[in-house]
């Protein structure tokens, strides 16, 4: 009496082969959730770059920053918003913080340069349709070439 354990090579190879479909079914949800998660993460740095440059212009407006007449209210840079400016209204001269730091753009062609360098800039006077660097910085957007799950191309958001 032969009674030998074990599988034989025909159930063994029929078991790969599910294994095998049900990863290749799979890969596309995977694809699908992490898209999505950068997505999320592109609206939710947006937010807080837009967010902040508001901050900054209602506290411009306020008299809390120093501008002149021909300045816009809105920041020179990105970078102002994490180091400060001081507050004119203070007699402390305490700084204000918008940003504890710039978020990175999480669809940027490049992740050598900086969180900074991987936004676009639009100034003030630059028409919204084409939007142009200046003096000041008014809005960001994605420098990527890429389309949302919803078709719209990521600089538009």
């Amino acid at each position: 009496m032969n009674t030998s354990r074990g599988f034989t090579l025909i159930e063994l190879v029929v078991t790969l082969a599910l294994l095998a479909l049900i990863l290749t079914s799979a890969a596309p949800m995977v694809q699908l959730t992490v898209k999505r998660n950068k997505e999320e993460e592109l609206r939710r740095a947006l937010w807080q770059i837009r967010d902040a440059l508001d901050a900054y212009k209602k506290a411009s407006d306020e008299g809390m920053i120093k501008k002149t007449s021909e300045q816009s209210g809105y920041p020179p840079n990105l970078q102002i918003l994490v180091q400060g400016v001081e507050n004119k209204k203070d007699p402390n001269k305490k700084k204000i913080y918008f940003l504890r730091k710039i978020p990175r753009d999480p669809f940027a062609p490049s992740q050598e340069q900086s969180a900074e360098a991987s936004w676009g800039k639009r100034s003030y006077a630059s028409p919204p349709d084409d939007p142009q660097p200046g003096e000041d910085i008014y809005d960001v957007y994605s420098l990527s070439g890429e389309k949302g799950l919803d078709q719209r191309p990521y600089r538009e958001w």
